[in-house]
């Protein structure tokens, strides 16, 4: 039936859920990990990894060849890998039927792509041997929407094929993005999430980037992607509705300190446009980034009474993955706990580049 002049447009249902992270590879684990509090940031084998980092908090074991097999992966990068092992964990788990329409079935990923695979080739094209120089192979990895192609052809997904990069906020962008192609017709299900990978450059990068005056924190990496759909789709395809998606909101701010009135106004009309008020959000999942930013982050919520969901202190600063990590805690707080369901969760990200989002849905 369609929505009545005025009404606010149904947003898509939120029908499954994967996740590569620190605590391994699944929904249990991640799941498993958060409830008992478990901080999953370790000790790093610098004979591995001679990165200037004493810790990080890696996919545990992660092997490219080890998860998705000899077949295709000679030169896939760490971020292509976890990307397309994440895809394939949602699709085993929840694809039933999506395969008898791969055109229209879509993926929207976030991703910074692979700042390793872009410096290693670059090395190579100015110190490799005449006459080739470099491995065209690898060259593929060095495009940002590498991950997303790649997992698209690798699991027959022919819909539409989107790459988004928006640093901490990048996932809430992707979903966005997913919704608005969802509504103008360009699929029936599309997969929306983030991915990261840790690698020695990137470490060296933020290393020595500006955290608004702090200390820069242990670094993660992983990724979340998230099935979505209209309502009647998934439950005609026998998916459950774990989470409706009410909106989401998006602002840039110039100045550091500006952020948390920035943030506090998205956060606001987010909530205005789905017709609710601060004291219905029950659960809050913050970003939480280092410094002056995690302050203004703080002010921003200050009026909302939610709980709170502390990630970055268990998982390390997952970059583009860091709010599809928070989603997923979302989404696993409120499998855990009945008394969420029919509430208010609130997922907000302030990224150090002048990017604030809050993401607002209704868990199910």
């Amino acid at each position: 039936m369609a929505a009545a002049a005025g009404a606010p447009v149904p947003g898509p249902v939120i029908s499954g859920w994967a996740v590569s992270s620190p605590y391994g590879l699944g929904r249990h684990e991640f799941a498993e990990g958060l409830r008992h509090g478990q901080r999953a940031i370790a000790p790093v084998d610098k004979a591995s990894w001679p990165v200037p980092y004493e810790s990080a908090a890696l996919v545990p074991g992660f092997d490219v060849r080890a998860v998705l097999g000899r077949k295709g992966t000679r030169s896939m990068d760490r971020v292509t890998g976890i990307a397309a092992a994440t895809v394939g964990m949602l699709l085993d788990e929840y694809g039933a039927g999506l395969a008898a329409a791969p055109e229209s079935t879509g993926l929207v990923l976030g991703t910074s792509g692979s700042v390793q695979s872009i410096m290693d080739f670059t090395r190579d094209a100015l110190t490799g041997d005449k006459p080739y120089l470099v491995d065209p192979a690898r060259f593929p990895n060095t495009v940002m929407n590498c991950p997303t192609g790649q997992s698209a052809i690798r699991h027959s997904l022919k819909g539409p094929n989107v790459t988004v990069s928006g640093g901490a906020a990048t996932a809430l962008l992707a979903l966005q993005y997913a919704t608005r192609l969802l509504r103008g017709g360009h699929g029936t299900a599309l997969l929306a999430g983030a991915v990261e990978e840790f690698s020695v450059q990137r470490a060296r990068i933020e290393r020595v980037a500006e955290h608004g005056g702090a200390d820069p924190q242990p670094l993660g990496e992983g990724g979340a992607l998230f099935l979505l759909e209209d309502e009647d789709g998934a439950r005609e395809s026998g998916r459950p509705v774990l989470a409706r998606v009410l909106g989401s909101r998006f602002r840039a701010f110039q100045e550091t300190g500006r952020a948390g009135t920035v943030l506090a106004r998205c956060v606001m009309d987010v909530l205005a446009g789905a017709g609710a008020r601060p004291d219905d959000v029950e659960l809050l999942v913050p970003g939480t980034p280092p410094g002056l930013l995690g302050k203004q982050e703080e002010h921003a919520l200050d009026g909302l009474t939610g709980n709170r969901l502390p990630l970055r202190s268990l998982i390390g600063d997952a970059g583009a993955a860091s709010a599809a990590f928070q989603l997923a805690a979302a989404l696993a707080e409120a499998a855990a706990c009945p008394t969420l369901v029919d509430r208010l969760a609130l997922v907000t990200a302030v990224d150090r580049d002048g990017t604030v989002g809050a993401l607002l849905l209704r868990l199910s």
